[in-house]
């Protein structure tokens, strides 16, 4: 057994670590040299999709097969000395491919060429023997960063292919090389591992006892697992640049700096890859790798598409396809992940195998590498074979598929294993690796949930639950800003269609505006009872990427007026999405804070969360006219009075938030185990009449909110349309999100059942108010109307909330007084999470019908006067219903909201 690695690193680590990244970053460089002057050879000698992918794939080869015997070398005679006999020998073939002319000999030039490659083993092998176990995945994420070199190439050389040819391309990168092998020379000191075996502490490895470790299935499940995050990387980061001339005709010097766009993510970003890992462990962060890189491949592999749709009155007609934007945004997305996979695969190898990292990581390097051969081969294959650019991408689809499901299945059957065994202990990171490894190797423990959660205790909220609440309660509230930016796009999108040039009629545009708000209170349904199920930090996670349709949907849907109605009516119905998000959001935060800050933290929570409509209503038309990537992202389009627009931002100006959110959510927030719950166990609300009661009040306080915000843009361009009122439409959101934001404390303090019997009576002034100035035909007093409708609304949504967990504390106590009183806590802020989210979900239907009962009143009787007469009566029934149940003298929360204090309920 090997003595166990020092806690701290060893002398001169810093230097050794930062040395080797910028020697790797220059073997990196020519490594990829030919995805730049392979384009020129090329043109130069005719070659074809096939021809060019071997070119380009050969020092791939090279330098994958050549990994695994110098990292054994590594192991057995030190890192330093050998890194650079391989940069100089780098150096060499690289220049001498400049006096090669014809495609046999560039092809052997190609194999000395990618010894530069092989500089990858040796390092990681150098490397880790200055660190710590606990130190392993940033040291190593740091020195695999130096993959910035292909990002290099792609910079600076076809600049100099352009100016000087490509033959000085490979002299200046060779000369280069060789300059960092001397000063990576004089700099650097032999690793721990040599000192020692030049004492005679350890004995020098043989070559068949480095590699007998590679008889561990798990080696090999890594580097499949490497043949994707690294293989793809490489491959990709030479064939983009012939995949963007080809596709969007672009010159080399662009092609090469957006590839180069990719390459720097991929690259830089597995350095964070390594300190993620080290933090919450590399089992999570490859869960994130694969299953984003399945949706983004999936993406990209779409082709060009156009449909035919045979309609009513004749054949229907539309095209989709990926913009360049979209294109460049979607591979930054998937270079990041990429790079987070990266570091975590190679996370586990120095922990496992500390007397083996250079055989181990030597073959996972070498298939991973071979993956960089294989792939831009295969691409130009399937460019041959298909004439569809984007099989490539297809191709990295399955593959990556078949790693997640390898990884998912493998890890379900160990944790099933181990539960059958009743074993209470989790399982790692990686669950394959239980019982591999060397002899005492310690198996780093997965991360898990919180336990203990006593929010209702003074002493631990103080010390240790507050903070952890806030966190979670921003990170919960910027997605849920996002969630209704999303859902409430097409209010604002509707009313520019027509001048556009869709010929959409005023029905069409009213179900346009309203369907986001039949999808999203009907998702809100189920997505109240999923945090219990799934737990908070999962389930926000995954509501939040779930915009991403939508928003991207949008994007593409809307630059082309031949698009037809049926497209936009499913995308209308997928914003729903971000309606839904609302109903388990609100459910989660519930758990996290004590009765006493509850009303708060949920008025702070819905109230900035419906920030994102007003926030929506003003960058959206913002955006649109602007046109910030220029023609980058589709053409723009010209309305009736020659002004030009890019309406595709009001999708694509969300995505890149929308990915902030998503990570923010699953590396910011927490699952509390106690909170969980089965939909069996939350079931009892249906049989309560109070759930009832309660979804009737919040419908005339949330669905007034979420109703006029869906449906005062277009009803304001229909009864005033000498005003333009998308200008203003923000406003109302604005003041409706700030008054829930900003005065839940007052239900706190008055009680909420008083708060909301007001709310009702101020609405139904406002809704008079409404109706007296459409009927005058002013419009600022309209507005004024609808403004102080809004605002009421919005202080209705925090006491309508806050008077849930009182109802539901006293109801408990009653119908279930047998049970000890912390059952009867648990069960009453169980349930009264239930409640929240469902009430949310019935009132969220107001999205619906108002915008409905707007153009059902227009089209009926040419005026809105009805729809507001109708709402007036609801208000009625809603501040009598407040009065005679909850408020009034014989109401239910009378006594405890005047002043009597209930008796504690103690844990």
């Amino acid at each position: 057994m090997s003595p166990a690695l020092p806690e701290a690193a060893a002398e001169g680590a810093g230097r050794a670590l930062w040395k080797s990244t910028a020697a790797f970053t220059a073997c990196f460089a020519v490594w990829t040299i030919f995805s730049i002057i392979g384009l020129s050879i090329k043109e130069e000698l005719g070659l074809s999709e096939t021809q060019f992918g071997l070119l380009i794939g050969t020092p791939i080869l090279t330098g994958s097969l050549s990994r695994l015997v110098l990292g054994v070398w590594a192991d057995q005679f030190g890192g330093r000395r050998l890194f650079v006999l391989v940069m100089l020998l780098a150096a060499a073939a690289t220049f001498l491919t400049s006096f090669a002319h014809s495609y046999i000999t560039l092809l052997i030039a190609a194999l000395g060429v990618g010894l530069a490659g092989g500089a990858f083993s040796v390092g990681v092998a150098y490397v880790s023997k200055f660190y710590p176990q606990s130190q392993q995945g940033t040291a190593l994420g740091t020195f695999g960063a130096g993959n910035v070199g292909a990002a290099v190439t792609k910079f600076v050389a076809p600049f100099v292919v352009v100016a000087m040819g490509w033959e000085a391309v490979a002299q200046i990168w060779a000369v280069a090389l060789a300059v960092m092998a001397f000063v990576f020379l004089l700099l650097t000191k032999e690793d721990p591992g040599r000192f020692a075996r030049q004492r005679g502490v350890r004995a020098v490895p043989s070559a068949a006892a480095q590699l007998a470790v590679l008889r561990n299935l798990q080696v090999w499940r890594f580097s499949l697992y490497y043949f994707f995050v690294f293989g793809a990387f490489v491959a990709l980061a030479l064939w983009l640049p012939r995949y963007l001339v080809g596709v969007y005709d672009l010159d080399i010097k662009t092609a090469g700096m957006l590839a180069a766009f990719y390459s720097i993510p991929a690259s830089l970003f597995r350095i964070y890859g390594g300190r993620l890992s080290d933090r919450y462990g590399a089992r999570a962060v490859l869960y994130w790798t694969f299953g984003v890189s399945v949706l983004c491949t999936f993406m990209l592999s779409y082709p060009p598409t156009t449909y035919i749709i045979e309609g009513i009155a004749g054949p229907i007609t539309f095209s989709t396809s990926m913009g360049l934007v979209p294109f460049v945004v979607t591979i930054f997305v998937l270079g990041f992940f990429m790079s987070l996979g990266k570091a975590a695969v190679f996370k586990h190898i120095p922990v496992y195998y500390p007397n083996h990292v250079g055989a181990v990581g030597g073959l996972v390097g070498m298939i991973g590498g071979l993956g960089g051969f294989v792939l831009p081969l295969a691409f130009g294959m399937l460019n041959d074979l298909t004439g569809v650019w984007t099989s490539s991408f297809a191709l990295l689809f399955l593959l990556v598929s078949t790693a997640f499901l390898w990884m998912h299945l493998t890890i379900r059957r160990m944790e099933n294993a181990a539960a059958r065994a009743g074993q209470a202990e989790p399982t790692p990171e990686l669950p394959e690796m239980i019982g591999m490894g060397e002899p005492g190797a310690s198996i780093p423990p997965r991360a898990g949930a919180i336990k203990d959660w006593r929010p209702e205790d003074r002493k631990f909220w103080e010390g240790t639950g507050r903070p952890v609440a806030r966190r979670n309660l921003w990170i919960s509230t910027y997605c849920l800003l996002l969630s209704f930016a999303v859902w409430m796009v097409w209010s604002v999108v509707v009313s520019r269609l027509p001048a556009v040039g869709f010929a959409f009629d005023t029905g069409q545009l009213f179900w346009l505006a309203a369907l986001p708000g039949l999808s999203g209170a009907t998702l809100r349904i189920f997505y109240s009872f999923l945090v219990p199920v799934f737990g908070g930090r999962l389930w926000t996670t995954v509501s939040t990427a779930s915009l991403l349709i939508p928003a991207f949907g949008i994007g593409y849907a809307i630059q082309t007026p031949d698009t037809p109605f049926l497209i936009f009516l499913v995308l209308a119905l997928l914003c729903g999405f971000g309606g839904g998000n609302f109903a388990s959001s609100m459910s989660n935060i519930s758990f996290f804070f004590p009765k006493r800050e509850k009303g708060n933290a949920l008025a702070l929570n819905a109230g900035l969360g419906n920030l994102g409509v007003s926030l929506m209503q003003f960058l959206v038309p913002m955006v649109t006219t602007l046109g910030l990537f220029g023609a980058l992202g589709g053409g723009p389009q010209v309305t009736a009075d020659g002004e030009q627009v890019w309406m595709q931002y009001a999708g694509f100006v969300w995505v890149p938030m929308i990915i902030a959110g998503t990570l923010a959510a699953w590396f910011g927030m927490n699952d509390i185990l106690c909170a969980k719950a089965s939909f069996a166990e939350q079931a009892p609300i249906f049989r309560r009449m109070h759930t009832w009661l309660m979804c009737w009040l919040y419908t005339g306080t949330f669905g007034t909110f979420i109703g006029m915000s869906a449906g005062f843009p277009l009803l304001s361009r229909m009864v005033f349309p000498e005003v333009n009122a998308l200008n203003y439409a923000f406003l109302g959101p604005l003041v409706g999100a700030v008054s829930r934001a900003a005065t839940g404390w007052v239900a706190d303090k008055y009680g909420g059942a008083r708060v909301t019997f007001w709310v009702f009576v101020a609405q139904i002034v406002a809704i008079a108010g409404m109706i007296w100035f459409l009927n005058l035909g002013s419009f600022l007093g309209f507005f004024a109307m609808v403004l102080f409708l809004f605002f009421a609304s919005g202080v209705g949504n925090a006491s309508t909330f806050q008077m849930v967990p009182g109802i539901m504390r006293i109801e408990i106590d009653r119908t279930a007084a047998n049970l000890p009183p912390p059952e009867r806590r648990k069960q009453a802020e169980r349930e009264s999470a239930a409640i929240i989210g469902f009430t949310s979900a019935i009132a969220a239907y107001g999205a619906f019908y108002i915008p409905r009962a707007y153009g059902s009143s227009i089209d009926a009787t040419g005026s809105a006067n009805a729809a507001l007469w109708a709402f007036g009566i609801f208000y009625v029934t809603c501040a009598a219903l407040t009065w005679w149940v909850y408020s009034g003298p014989r109401g239910i929360l009378r006594t405890t909201e005047r002043g009597a204090v209930p008796q504690p309920v103690t844990a």
